[in-house]
């Protein structure tokens, strides 16, 4: 099995337990503070790991007192630093309610510039297919879109599997239009992974339904979205017949990492041979695990 190529962040996450998300103006006392390493790029490459699946997790680390957060995880864990920048590296404050729903706010730094030094270091890995997330793509000042954009374009031999995120809808339409369209040896585009929410908003539809059948026909290939509580919703490639496949439920303490985790689960899964269906229920199973304990 060849790897997978997971170009996406790797950032530090404050931890703020909150009664509520404040209003403006609004003074809120926390219950409690701390921090974790995560990004969409860390969190799938955990979960790959977990499946026993090879992947290379390609992120930039930075400088200043979270790079040196970052590096000390690396060091524990044994992960090699693919890339270090002399930019400081930037973090997220991550804002979970007691049902454990979170909110984002994000100082972005080195973990999210792929520039030309690191994308030539990436030319040079061998793997089958590649994982790239939205909000890498979204910044239209930076070269990071440019480059990750021209790369894939570059070589058909790689699978595409892109979680465009919550900021799905701050992607440049350009940058989106030519991530949807790219094609693969097979004939095959991005494999999609979304939330109920981002699929509805990008696609204008009124059912998770539709806006699978939307997606599915400017990709050409299977996706996901997923649904919280209820579960999952999966589309097989040229197919108009999706499923909704069931949720384990649990009580959830803490969403941060969620999707990542789901998604990178999947990808492995399927890697190693299980059908959609199969690898979208064991994905939901261990999400479900993942959002009942605070990592």
């Amino acid at each position: 099995m060849q790897k997978t190529l997971i170009i996406a962040s790797t950032t530090v996450d404050m931890i703020l337990n909150t009664p509520s998300i404040p209003l403006s103006g609004e003074d809120v006392n926390i219950s409690s503070v701390e921090y974790r390493i995560g990004g969409c790029g860390y969190n799938v490459f955990k979960a790959m790991l977990k499946q026993d699946c090879q992947a290379i997790l390609c992120s930039p680390v930075g400088k200043g007192i979270y790079g040196g957060m970052v590096l000390k995880q690396f060091k524990a864990e044994g992960i090699e630093p693919f890339y270090l920048s002399d930019e400081e590296n930037g973090c997220c404050f991550c804002l979970v309610e007691p049902d454990g729903e979170r909110s984002f706010l994000s100082y972005h730094g080195a973990e999210y510039l792929f520039n030309d030094s690191c994308m030539e270091k990436i030319k040079h890995l061998d793997a089958d297919n590649i994982y790239i997330s939205g909000i890498d793509l979204e910044d239209p000042k930076g070269i990071t879109g440019i480059n990750l954009i021209k790369y894939i374009y570059d070589d058909d031999k790689f699978g595409l599997y892109f979680a465009p995120g919550n900021r799905i809808n701050y992607i440049q339409e350009k940058r989106m239009d030519l991530i949807l369209r790219r094609r693969d040896k097979n004939g095959l585009g991005p494999f999609l992974h979304l939330n109920e929410r981002e699929a509805l908003s990008f696609s204008g539809m009124k059912t998770v339904r539709e806006a699978a059948l939307f997606l599915s026909d400017r990709t050409c290939n299977s996706l996901v979205i997923t649904l919280g509580e209820q579960g999952s919703y999966c589309l097989p490639v040229n197919s108009t017949l999706g499923e909704i496949i069931p949720p384990f439920p649990v009580k959830a303490v803490n969403s941060t990492g969620a999707g990542d985790t789901h998604f990178g689960s999947l990808i492995a899964l399927i890697k190693k041979g299980y059908s959609l269906k199969d690898a979208c229920y064991e994905a939901n199973k261990i999400a479900a695990i993942f959002v009942s304990v605070q990592q």
